[in-house]
């Protein structure tokens, strides 16, 4: 941990240095004459697109993470031309910088020596004002020696970089693993790079041994010339691969000098549906689950369910323990009393889950885990939605999905459970519109959900990513893990896997053929090996994916998949290793409630609302910050270590540490209008 001091401390120094030179720029007199004031730089990105990818993956990771930006579109022939007056101004007799950083497509996209570009660099000049060249190749006008210079030019897909002794001390300290370049697939060329030696003025923050070569090449670093800075990246690559995912929060530190608005953490929360509850398995010879309406020839009899045992339980509780990560158990109370009751009034999974009841977060699943949207016809496949006399739809009532959540409430009151009942998820998401039959929530949900005190609903991100309101109540969208509900044995899943993404010509169903969302497998798994070998390194890679990508959703399963083989732990095995291996101690990941992931995404909405309209406005001016939004509005900030809030007659340290820096979501103290920071 000490390593991280001399990383601060730089950008500590930094900024004092770019401060000096500003002010020095603008005319300040030497000590003992009249001092110039300080500039007032405002708080946002001036972001110059052209279109392409590496600009855009820069771009959703400062709005993902809250950092106000402007937009300026090259394609554009009616955008507004980079001049003084567009970057620059006077407030109140104070010289204004209207952007912290500046993200460009390369180091010169106006053209060297144009009016624009001139204008430009002069701003960064005279301002102390960060660039960064999202994607150029290596050449000296950026600080590099030419890439046959002892450099190397190529693919660089499956490839391992990795950061410097001086990116670790500066932005990209909260990594300790490396930096690999993904390889998804052997046809296709993810990721095109120029790695070349430095030259004088360029700082590498990351690099790669030079293939066939010795030594290695710099693909991210600092090049300081000109009295400028430019962060200059020497690879391609989108805002989706993992490569960029790791860097991207050090990309966003270096550009904002580590102070900006907004903040960016990991985030990893596992709900497991259906506990309590049996679930139905997978036929391999059917290639359907028996029991479901649309199995045909089979309706479930004779087919041993899915449920967890007690030793699964043990199990669970001391992997939880094991690995420091809490699951959020979404159960059905009613389903386990009917098991209790066919199986002479004994349960020991739940008499062990009870006794473990404080290890876990609690979720209320409804009782017995009905459909509540629509009444669901199922004379023929697909299901349809029944029809009242008039034509009009038949929903479930109010009474009945009441009933559902209030009587699993209650049994988990009485049982002792630690349940929180403003959190609900509904069986399949049901009540919520479900596409195609189903276009309308159930009119009768809303009032439900306030009967019952229900302000936070689950949803399927894969249906509905966004957080939308429902009644008083707001959604909060779950990542659906591809870890089947209906399988127990890693054999099973396989062959549910295979039957799902294999052509018909090789034996599947044929959907990932004509479903633009899926992806066909070359040839079928190996039933024996193919779930350690493809499937669990192919779900901890989507599930890490969005890990990193400052996305608090949870993901969910079934309890099926703790039970039997337990296919759940290799993949969250895998995640969790590759995790802390990635990313340094002061750097953990978030293990959020339902209701503190939905609370996160209101705050965020609000944010972005009051961003949008214009009403937050945030600027540094020396080492004092200073940001006002909207009444009600939480604002979000990150800065250095050693900064403090001023309040009214007095200072508290500001935030909480994470990768290195301090952010929070803040409001003005106690008679104030603003928030006011002071920076170290």
């Amino acid at each position: 941990m000490a390593r991280r001091l001399p990383r601060w401390r730089n950008v500590r120094n930094t900024a004092a240095v770019l401060v000096v030179t500003a002010l020095t720029a603008l005319g300040t007199a030497a000590p003992g004459a009249s001092a110039a004031p300080a500039p007032r730089i405002d708080l946002k990105v001036l972001v110059v697109d052209d279109g392409d990818g590496p600009v855009r993956a820069i771009t959703e990771q400062l709005r993902s993470t809250g950092v106000p930006y402007t937009t300026v579109d090259l394609t554009d022939p009616g955008r507004p031309v980079l001049d003084a007056a567009f970057l620059s101004d006077t407030v109140n007799g104070t010289p204004r910088a209207k952007y912290q950083g500046v993200v460009l497509p390369d180091e010169a996209p106006f053209g060297a020596g144009s009016a624009e570009q001139s204008a430009l660099e002069t701003y960064e000049r005279t301002y102390g004002i960060p660039q960064v060249d999202a994607y150029t190749w290596a050449h000296p006008g950026v600080g590099l020696d030419y890439t046959d210079q002892g450099g190397w030019a190529g693919t660089l897909d499956g490839r391992q970089a990795a950061v410097t002794a001086a990116g670790g001390a500066g932005p990209f300290g909260y990594l300790d693993g490396p930096v690999a370049f993904e390889d998804n697939s052997p046809t296709v060329q993810e990721s095109y790079g120029y790695a070349a030696r430095p030259r004088t003025g360029y700082t590498s923050y990351v690099d790669v041994p030079v293939p066939g070569g010795t030594g290695r090449g710099s693909l991210v670093g600092e090049y300081a010339h000109d009295g400028r800075r430019e962060l200059v990246v020497t690879f391609a690559y989108n805002q989706h691969q993992r490569q960029f995912r790791l860097l991207a929060r050090g990309i966003v530190e270096w550009l904002t000098q580590g102070v900006h608005l907004g903040m960016d953490r990991n985030y990893l929360s596992v709900h497991v549906d259906d506990v309590f509850a049996p679930d139905g398995r997978w036929d391999t010879e059917r290639n359907c689950t028996p029991g479901d309406f649309d199995c045909v020839g089979g309706d479930g009899e004779g087919t041993t369910p899915i449920r967890m045992t007690a030793a699964d339980a043990v199990y669970a509780a001391q992997w939880q323990q094991q690995r420091d990560f809490t699951l959020d158990l979404v159960f059905n109370a009613g389903s386990g009393e009917e098991w209790r009751a066919e199986n002479g009034g004994t349960d020991a999974l739940t008499d062990q889950l009870l006794a473990d009841r404080n290890q876990y977060r609690w979720i209320n699943h409804t009782y017995t885990h009905p459909f509540l949207g629509c009444v669901q016809d199922t004379s023929a496949v697909p299901w349809t939605c029944a029809k009242n006399a008039d034509g009009s739809t038949r929903y479930v009532s109010r009474a009945e999905i009441s009933a559902q959540i209030a009587d699993n409430h209650a049994w988990a009151l009485a049982k002792g459970l630690p349940v929180n009942r403003a959190e609900l998820v509904t069986g399949e998401h049901s009540g919520l519109r479900t596409l195609p039959q189903q276009p309308a929530d159930n009119p009768h949900l809303s009032g439900a959900l306030a009967d019952n005190g229900v302000t936070w609903l689950a949803s399927d991100n894969s249906r509905e990513p966004a957080q939308r309101g429902v009644g008083s109540a707001l959604t909060v969208p779950r990542h659906p893990m591809n870890v089947y509900y209906n399988v127990g044995t890693e054999q099973e899943m396989t062959d549910e896997y295979n039957w799902i993404h294999t052509s018909a010509a090789d034996g599947g169903s044929g959907v990932c053929e004509t479903d633009p969302a899926s992806t066909c497998l070359p040839e079928p798994l190996p039933v024996a090996t193919g779930y350690d070998d493809h499937i669990v390194p192919q779900e901890a890679r989507i599930a890490l994916s969005h890990m990193i990508a400052n996305d608090p959703r949870p993901h969910y399963v079934h309890q099926s998949n703790l039970a039997e083989d337990r296919i759940l732990y290799p993949v969250l095995d895998k995640v969790l290793a590759d995790y802390r291996a990635l990313f340094a101690d002061d750097t953990p990941f978030e293990n959020l409630s339902q209701s503190a992931i939905g609370t996160e995404f209101k705050r965020r909405a609000a944010w972005q609302t009051a961003v949008a309209n214009g009403s937050v406005t945030a600027y540094r001016t020396g080492t004092t910050v200073t940001v006002t939004a909207p009444n009600g509005v939480q604002i979000p900030v990150t800065a250095p270590e050693g900064t403090k809030q001023q309040l009214l007659l007095s200072q508290t340290v500001f935030g909480t540490p994470y990768a290195g820096t301090r952010s929070a979501w803040s409001s003005p103290g106690l008679l104030q209008s603003a928030v006011t920071l002071k920076l170290p």
